[in-house]
C-alpha cells in the first residue's frame, strides 16, 4: 500500500501538467487566431493580363462540375489571376462588392507579410496553370478605344442639378435639329405680273 501512494500522486501530477498544458496550447492558439489575428491570408484576385503576367485559368471541357465545366462564354471560361497574400490583422472588414474603395488584399507600401505573386516558371507548376504574356495579350486582343463624344454622362439618382441640365440640352439639341430642317432663306415667290399687251 505504502509503494503504490507515490506511485498514484506521480499519475495525478502527470495528468495535471499534462492538463495545464494542454489547455495553455489552445489558449494561445485561441488568442493568436481569434484576437490578434496573426496569420497570413493566401487568396486568388483578379489579375490585368494587359500589364501583369498572369496565370491563366481554362474551364475544363470534360467536366460537368459548375465553375470547372465550360459556359461558352469567354470572360467566364478563361479567368487571369495572381496571388495575394496578407496578414489578417491588416485586413480591413469592408466589402468589395459594396463599397469600391474597399481592397482588402492591396498591400500598403513596406507592409509587413504581405506581397503579390505573379506567374512565374516555378510557381506555375505548382498551380497546374499557364502564364500569360501581356505583349501578346495586348497584340492579340487590342484594347477598345471610346471617343468622348460617344460617351454620356449619367446623373445620379437624386441629383436634380444634373437632370435639369440634362433636359436643357436634350431641349437645345431638339430646337437645333428644327431648325436645320427649315431654311429661312426660302420665301415664296411671287406671280409675275402679266404684261401681256391687250389685242386690239
Amino acid at each position: 500500500m505504502k509503494s503504490e501512494a507515490p506511485q498514484s500522486r506521480a499519475n495525478k501530477t502527470f495528468f495535471i501538467i499534462f492538463g495545464l498544458l494542454l489547455f495553455g496550447s489552445i489558449f494561445f492558439t485561441y488568442y493568436r487566431i481569434m484576437i490578434q489575428k496573426n496569420y497570413v491570408v493566401e487568396a486568388q484576385v483578379d489579375c490585368d493580363p494587359y500589364t501583369q503576367k498572369c496565370f491563366v485559368w481554362e474551364c475544363d471541357p470534360a467536366s460537368t462540375v459548375p465553375g470547372e465545366a465550360c459556359t461558352g462564354d469567354p470572360e467566364e471560361d478563361v479567368w487571369y489571376y495572381n496571388l495575394a497574400k496578407r496578414n489578417a490583422a491588416n485586413i480591413p472588414l469592408c466589402d468589395p462588392e459594396k463599397d469600391e474603395s474597399c481592397a482588402p488584399l492591396l498591400c500598403e507600401p513596406g507592409e509587413k507579410d504581405c506581397e503579390e505573386i505573379y506567374c512565374n516558371e516555378e510557381n506555375k507548376l505548382e498551380q497546374e496553370v499557364e502564364c500569360n504574356d501581356p505583349v501578346e495579350y495586348a497584340k492579340n486582343n487590342p484594347p477598345e478605344e471610346e471617343s468622348a463624344g460617344d460617351e454620356e454622362a449619367e446623373c445620379e439618382e437624386g441629383d436634380v442639378e444634373c437632370e435639369a441640365e440634362s433636359a436643357e440640352d436634350a431641349s437645345g439639341d431638339e430646337d437645333s435639329l428644327d431648325d436645320s430642317q427649315t431654311d429661312p432663306t426660302q420665301t415664296d415667290a411671287a406671280t409675275p405680273a402679266d404684261t401681256t399687251p391687250p389685242v386690239n
